[in-house]
């Protein structure tokens, strides 16, 4: 896939340093071996050292030897990483003890990694539910300054080139949030936005999707997009951003000119917001489904730092590309 190699090429130029968790999960050893292979990033694997090492060998990888392997339970970074965990949770009453068997789940250390600088991004779920996965990250890693939402935006690749930029869109939210308000509906698009800058660098131009272009129903749900729009062109001024917009109005040319003739977006849109999780996750699917589009992702989008999570079906493949995402997230 030619957006992928492009992904590719970008991460090796990045030369990121990427945690993987699961360090004994057989997939995730093949796709670090596979990363490494290729240049993509710097891996750590989280695990028992002779386990990985053990695993590495039957399964005849070559390049295991050039991660750094991390013990959860025995290092020499968990007393800092225990301090740093009290530190940052004393105000929810964690204690050392608490924290001192927390620092030993891989899913904890690696966002410690991160929050120290020691790690540029994350990618696990592989063998771990997309909560357990989270819910560190948003403990000590939190959110973008500015932005109080994580949402999941997937990258759709359609063979329709006059769609987007060349067959490419984002969709958002896709993934996590269910039923944003309107501050976090204008958030997701902002960070939509920054995630086509510098994932696929591409211009963005947003489109907030409604069942409504530019006053032609009126609803408390097509207020909810026109006031997110409105927010979002406040906290990103240089946006390229229109709504309320139906899908037809935004990606088809012929169309946007006549529904919305003074937008600047209509029929150009290459990203779509959606007004929820259930429009957004209907429309990836039936764009995948019914469309033969391809979808990349969810990637996570909001973290102060790239935490991206895996379907427990991933392929080793998947691992691979949600790595040299995540790489080029950290940039």
């Amino acid at each position: 896939m030619e957006l992928i190699d492009n992904i590719k090429k970008k991460a090796r130029k990045l030369n990121k340093h990427i945690v993987l968790p699961e360090g004994t999960e057989e997939r995730t050893i093949r796709a670090a071996d596979q990363v490494i292979a290729e240049g993509l990033a710097r891996v750590s694997l989280l695990g028992d050292q002779d386990e990985i090492m053990q695993l590495a060998k039957e399964l005849n990888l070559q390049n295991i030897g050039k991660a750094a392997i991390v013990n959860p339970v025995s290092h020499e970074m968990k007393d800092h990483y225990i301090n740093m965990m009290v530190d940052i949770r004393k105000h929810k009453g964690l204690t050392y003890e608490e924290a001192s068997k927390l620092i030993e789940n891989p899913l904890y250390l690696s966002v410690l990694m991160i929050k120290n600088g020691d790690a540029d991004g994350e990618v696990a779920g592989a063998a771990n539910a997309t909560g357990d996965v989270l819910r560190p990250a948003f403990q000590y890693v939190k959110t973008r300054p500015g932005i109080s939402v994580v949402s999941g935006a997937f990258i759709m690749i359609h063979p329709d080139r006059s769609f987007g930029d060349n067959g490419v869109l984002l969709f958002a939210d896709g993934a996590v949030h269910p039923d944003p308000n309107e501050k976090e509906l204008a958030e997701i698009a902002v960070a939509t936005a920054k995630t086509a800058e510098s994932i696929l660098g591409m211009e963005p131009r947003v489109a907030m999707i409604s069942f409504s272009t530019k006053g032609s129903a009126r609803h408390e749900m097509v207020d909810k997009v026109i006031n997110a729009t409105r927010i979002a062109r406040e906290m990103a001024p240089n946006l390229q951003i229109d709504g309320e917009m139906q899908v037809d109005a935004a990606i088809i040319e012929a169309i946007g000119r006549k529904k919305a003739p003074d937008s600047k977006i209509a029929g150009r849109a290459n990203i779509m917001i959606f007004p929820s999780l259930d429009v957004g996750n209907v429309a990836y699917k039936l764009v995948q489904r019914m469309g033969k589009a391809e979808a990349v992702g969810p990637v996570l989008q909001g973290m102060a730092a790239p935490i991206n999570d895996l379907s427990r079906g991933c392929s080793v493949s998947d691992i691979v590309s949600l790595v040299a995402i995540t790489a080029t997230q950290s940039a």
